[in-house]
C-alpha cells in the first residue's frame, strides 16, 4: 500500500473526506435593471438587498424593458426580477431558446394585462365588456388627437404590447395612444374619474388600482399562443395579434446564463424569491399611493415580510 506523505496529498485526501467544495460567487457586481413601473422598481431593489445579504455586490442600472433580454444575452445586466408573460414573453423565451438566457424561477403571483375602463363606462356603452361592443361606441372615446376614431391609452412603447397590431387585425375603431410612463397613465385615469369622462386604457394586475377603482378588463378573442406568429389562427386570416392576452400569465424570474457559475450562492437566494399577487401589489402601492421612494418602499417590505425571506437566504422555504 502506498503511503501519501508530502502535504498537498494529505489534504487532498481531507478535501475528499470532507465532500465536494462549492465554488465561491465572484466578486464582480451584479447588475440589477430598474425599468419604468413602480412593482418592478421595489422589487429590483428587494432583490438587490436580499443578494448583498447573501454577500454579493450589487448595482442598479436603467434599462429599457424590452432591450434588457438582448442585454442580458451579453452579459450586461445579470437578472430580470418582472418577466410579465403578455408584455415581454415573446422576448423571454426567444432569448431563453437561444441559451442566452435561464428561466430561473416563476413566482406565484398570476398576472393579466389588457384595455381596462371605469365601471361607469360600462353604462355609456351597452355591452361591455365584450370588445365588439366597445368598438361599437368608439366615437365616444374619440378625442382632438384621435377623432373621428376613439383613443386607446397605452402604455409605454418599450412595453411593445402590440395593440396597434390587435386594432388593425380585429378592424377596430381606435387609435392607439402611448402614455410616457405608468404615472402618466394613472394621472390621466384619475382625472377621466374625477370628470366621469369615457376612457379605455392599459391596465394590468396585480396592481394598486384595482384597490382604487372599480372597473373591468376588456374581453376580446382569447388568447392562443399561434395568434402572435400565424396569421391563420383566428379570425383574421391574414393578420397576427387578433386575439387578447393571456388571463392568467406567468410572472418569471431570468438570469444570464452564466449566473449559476458566477454567482451560484446569489443564484440560490434569486431561485427562491416568490412574490404573490398581494407581494405586487402592495410594492406598487406603496410608491404610487404613499409616495414612498423605490429603497424605502423595498425597505418597508422586507421589515412587514422577515419571516419569508429569511427562508429564501437559508433555503428552508
Amino acid at each position: 500500500m502506498k503511503i501519501f506523505t508530502n502535504a498537498a496529498s494529505v489534504a487532498a485526501i481531507m478535501a475528499f473526506a470532507a465532500g465536494p467544495v462549492f465554488a465561491q460567487d465572484s466578486t464582480d457586481v451584479i447588475k440589477i435593471p430598474i425599468h419604468n413601473w413602480s412593482s418592478q422598481i421595489v422589487g429590483a431593489h428587494i432583490v438587490g438587498k436580499l443578494l448583498e445579504k447573501g454577500g454579493a455586490k450589487v448595482e442598479y442600472v436603467s434599462s429599457d424593458s424590452q432591450v434588457v433580454y438582448t442585454a442580458m444575452c451579453e452579459g450586461d445586466v445579470s437578472l430580470e426580477n418582472e418577466v410579465w408573460e403578455g408584455a415581454f414573453g415573446v422576448a423571454f423565451e426567444k432569448v431563453v431558446k437561444e441559451g442566452c438566457v435561464i428561466d430561473a424561477a416563476t413566482h406565484d403571483a398570476k398576472t393579466r394585462e389588457e384595455w381596462w375602463y371605469p365601471s361607469y363606462v360600462g353604462e355609456m356603452c351597452p355591452g361591455l365588456p365584450a370588445w365588439e361592443a366597445l368598438n361599437a361606441c368608439a366615437d365616444k372615446f374619440s378625442t382632438a388627437e384621435t377623432a373621428p376614431k376613439g383613443r386607446f391609452l397605452g402604455g409605454p412603447v418599450d412595453w411593445l404590447k402590440h395593440d396597434a397590431e390587435r386594432v388593425e387585425a380585429l378592424g377596430m375603431n381606435f387609435e392607439v395612444v402611448n402614455a410616457g410612463s405608468a404615472a402618466a397613465l394613472w394621472a390621466e385615469l384619475a382625472s377621466a374619474v374625477e370628470r366621469k369622462e369615457p376612457i379605455v386604457l392599459f391596465n394590468w394586475t396585480p396592481n394598486f388600482v384595482e384597490a382604487l377603482y372599480e372597473g373591468k378588463f376588456v374581453e376580446f378573442p382569447a388568447y392562443d399562443p399561434k395568434c402572435k406568429d400565424d396569421p391563420s389562427w383566428g379570425t383574421n386570416k391574414e393578420l397576427t395579434y387578433d386575439c387578447g392576452n393571456p388571463k392568467d400569465g406567468y410572472l418569471k424570474i431570468a438570469a444570464w446564463k452564466e449566473f449559476p457559475n458566477k454567482w451560484p450562492k446569489a443564484y440560490a437566494i434569486l431561485q427562491k424569491v416568490n412574490f404573490s399577487n398581494m407581494d405586487v401589489a402592495v410594492q406598487a402601492k406603496l410608491v404610487d399611493i404613499d409616495n414612498m421612494e423605490p429603497e424605502q418602499a423595498a425597505d418597508k417590505w422586507l421589515a412587514d415580510n422577515q419571516g419569508r425571506w429569511q427562508g429564501w437566504l437559508t433555503g428552508t422555504n
